[in-house]
């Protein structure tokens, strides 16, 4: 299987440690025996869509099965790789970016079911969520079109942020097709790494495994145990949002649960000492300056947390909050007070993992209001089957 293109790719965002990972060294490279089975836990490295992947399980294999998975769910990591990359120039995206305006283009199945993921979340953030930012993500140097790291001017950004908008794009989920009708750049690394960590769980699932932890690039999946025999769910930490560090915050444990993390404070530039963020605001055009650092979105769908970390990074504390309560969102705010962090959790948090975990983690609640109505985990992409006309 050919290797996906290294580069430095805006997929890797905010990395989220797993205590659950560090010190498993059981190889399975280099034995000659396909039946001989293998100790649990074991574990696949590598790299994709510019960043890593960890794939451990704790079911039984034989060194043949770990051979026969480890091809399967890279095969999966691949297609991924070629629908949804901005890196790559024979991707199914850049083709599509690249179609005449107003034509409606046959896509493949993930490719539309990411694309209407990605405007359901736009709507719910009312905008804090587009993937049409593509070429203003470009102009502040965080694209694969990357230039000198210097502020744009104002007219320019004007004139890219005239273009940007959900309305722009319009997909026909019943005929599997899609269009632009104005010239936006379509990105997706807000949502198709977490794709593509749904994509090789459901791969192991369809294998018949029950206790696997999938983590790419801090995007995770965790089903079953960590120790069946102990029932000792996954432990996953929610990385300190600090410079040259690598500390988990928080400990939380993951038990048929992903989690997906978005975080400003490791892909940004300097300028005349002023900093900016690779986190655009769609709404503004410019990076976003309040003092929210980490969102971490737990969610039964990675693509689903992926959207919606970003979305919820974009906006700052309180909208995030605001916006976690109205969709039955369960999250966590890492949120920057002077030289200290504050820990905030959404009330869907709370009930998820219990007021026990929140208070002995010291994470502060917010209650929803009493009025607030019930919302979903995921709604669901609007109908009629044509989404933005």
């Amino acid at each position: 299987m050919k290797k996906a293109v290294e580069r430095t790719a805006r997929w890797g965002r905010a990395l989220i440690v797993t205590g659950s990972l560090l010190g498993l060294g059981l190889g399975v490279a280099g034995c000659s025996e396909s039946d001989r089975p293998l100790e649990p836990p074991v574990r696949f490295d590598g790299n994709i869509f510019g960043t890593f992947y960890q794939v451990t399980i704790m079911d039984p294999l034989t060194q043949g099965e770990s051979l026969e998975l480890e091809e399967g769910f890279k095969a999966e990591l691949e297609s991924v790789d070629q629908a949804m990359s901005t890196y790559r120039d024979d991707s199914e995206l850049i083709a599509f970016n690249e179609a005449p305006l107003d034509e409606w283009q046959p896509l493949s199945n993930e490719l539309i079911d990411v694309l209407a993921i990605s405007q359901s979340v736009a709507e719910a953030s009312h905008g804090a969520f587009d993937i049409t930012v593509g070429d203003l993500v470009n102009l502040w140097s965080f694209g694969p079109g990357a230039r000198p790291e210097t502020v744009p001017s104002d007219d320019a950004l004007s004139e890219e942020l005239a273009q940007v908008g959900i309305d722009a794009l319009e997909i026909d989920t019943q005929n599997m097709q899609a269009r632009r009708t104005r010239d936006v750049f379509v990105d997706l690394s807000g949502v198709a790494k977490g794709h593509g960590t749904d994509r090789v769980a459901a791969y192991l699932e369809q294998q018949g495994l029950e206790h696997y932890l999938v983590n790419i690039g801090g995007e995770l999946i965790a089903r079953g145990l960590r120790d069946e025999e102990e029932q000792t769910p996954w432990q996953v930490g929610i990385e300190v949002p600090e410079n040259g560090q690598q500390r988990a915050q928080h400990i939380i444990p993951l038990e048929s649960m992903s989690v997906a993390t978005s975080g400003d404070y490791r892909n940004y530039f300097e300028v005349d000492g002023q900093r900016f963020s690779h986190t655009i605001d769609p709404r503004t055009g410019r990076p976003v300056t309040h003092q929210l650092a980490s969102v971490s979105v737990f969610h039964p769908s990675n693509a689903w947390a992926d959207a919606w970390a970003t979305a919820l990074l974009v906006v700052g504390e309180q909208e995030a909050m605001q916006l976690a309560i109205e969709n039955n969102l369960k999250v966590l705010l890492l949120v920057r007070d002077g030289e200290q962090w504050r820990s905030i959790a959404s009330p869907e948090f709370v009930n998820y993992f219990g007021e026990t975990l929140v208070n002995e983690l010291g994470i502060e609640q917010r209650r929803a209001p009493a009025t607030n109505s019930p919302a979903t985990d995921s709604p669901a992409p609007a109908d009629p089957s044509v989404i933005g006309e």
